[in-house]
């Protein structure tokens, strides 16, 4: 009797070790692991930028045509961005029949610093970027985290933070994408590992103000005086200073992309000052061209903000990209899901966070978006 428990035990052991490491296999990216499939390509610079392309296997590229960028559904009208309070519920007429908008009036006040509400009328699965800028409303706000709203969806509650911080009058009913580029990386950061408005404005405050301070050593015209991170960032001689750096760099990637398409360019390896700060990965080239203009510009912005440091210090190399890349082991990690639309995992180390966002969409079940961010 004693044996046969013990065999059953080991038995049940064994079991559940090998479904461990059928599950670790099969979703790579986890607490513990290391990436594999990707390549670090030489790296393009500019100044105190250095970007390594990255290039990914066969079997990490995958079909991302039937995805919507934020960009794309607000400039054509499918997607609304808006202040909580001011959509019209959905209500289902009867069972088993599509939603239906009721034509309510919309609602008064109920408008909240750290939440908007977002409608997907598109027949595309819509993906959203922690980084990504919205403007209008009562204030600016960037969305705090990656994650996906299927077709034709109810009203969602979208998290965002601040990037406005002093202006609570409604500007517009509906919001706007900011297009020219996505928050800069420390912005990013803040919010999406932080998770921390007070953080957000810190950095927000810090940025405007380094930048301010990089254009009028350029002599270049100050930008407006505003609260708004999307102000300074959109304002004329802000975008042309920011340009200096990205345009070379985006010409360049944009070139070796087209060159590349074969092999998969997928992403980029950041690094600023010499120092690796950052990771953008997507699950297709076509994915990654979408938000290359604005992502370049996030990085060209964190460069110029960014104290600059003496040329000869020594940049990273594709080895220590490569590293940075692959190395995944974390202490802890955490898993958002919302079953059949998406799984957003964050990976804790002591050293840097990771974001993978992951397709669970009928016949997908591939990571859409990885982000690795140092410190």
């Amino acid at each position: 009797m004693k044996e046969n428990h013990r065999r059953f035990i080991l038995a049940a052991v064994s079991i559940a070790a090998i479904s461990i490491l059928a599950f670790l296999g099969a979703n790579p990216g986890h607490a513990g692991e290391r990436v594999s499939g990707y390549e670090v390509l030489a790296p393009i610079t500019e100044g105190n930028l250095t970007v390594f392309p990255v290039v990914a296997s066969h079997d990490r590229s995958h079909d991302t045509s039937a995805y919507l960028t934020l960009d794309d559904g607000i400039r054509s009208g499918n997607v609304v961005v808006t202040e909580t309070g001011r959509i019209a519920p959905l209500l289902r007429r009867r069972p088993r029949t599509p939603l239906v908008p009721i034509p309510l009036p919309p609602q008064g006040g109920g408008a909240q610093v750290n939440q908007l509400v977002l409608v997907n009328n598109s027949d595309q699965p819509l993906i959203l970027l922690a980084g990504e800028i919205v403007t209008g409303g009562k204030q600016d706000r960037v969305v705090g985290k990656d994650r996906i709203v299927p077709p034709k969806s109810d009203p969602i509650s979208l998290d965002v933070f601040c990037v406005e911080p002093g202006r609570w009058v409604e500007r517009a009913a509906n919001f706007k994408s900011m297009s020219s580029q996505m928050a800069q990386p420390s912005v990013r950061q803040r919010a999406m590992a932080a998770k921390s408005q007070q953080q957000v404005w810190d950095e927000v405050g810090k940025s405007a103000q380094a930048m301010r301070g990089a254009v009028a050593g350029a002599a270049a015209p100050a930008p407006p005086p505003t609260s708004s991170y999307a102000g300074v960032m959109e304002s004329r001689a802000v975008r042309e200073h920011v340009d200096a750096v990205a345009m070379p760099v985006e010409r360049s990637y944009t070139s070796l992309i087209h060159e590349l398409r074969a092999r998969s360019a997928v992403g980029v390896v950041v690094a600023v000052n010499g120092e690796i700060i950052w990771a953008d990965l997507f699950a297709s080239t076509a994915l990654l061209e979408k938000y290359w203009p604005k992502l370049i510009r996030s990085y060209a912005a964190e460069a110029t903000t960014a104290r600059a440091v003496d040329e000869k210090l020594d940049r990273p190399t594709v080895k220590s990209a490569q590293a940075f890349l692959e190395d995944l082991r974390g202490r802890h990690e955490s898993v958002e899901s919302e079953p059949g639309v998406y799984r957003n995992t964050e990976i804790q180390a002591d050293d840097f966070t990771v974001f993978v966002l992951t397709t669970l969409l009928p016949s997908s079940g591939f990571d859409l978006h990885v982000a690795k961010m140092a410190g």
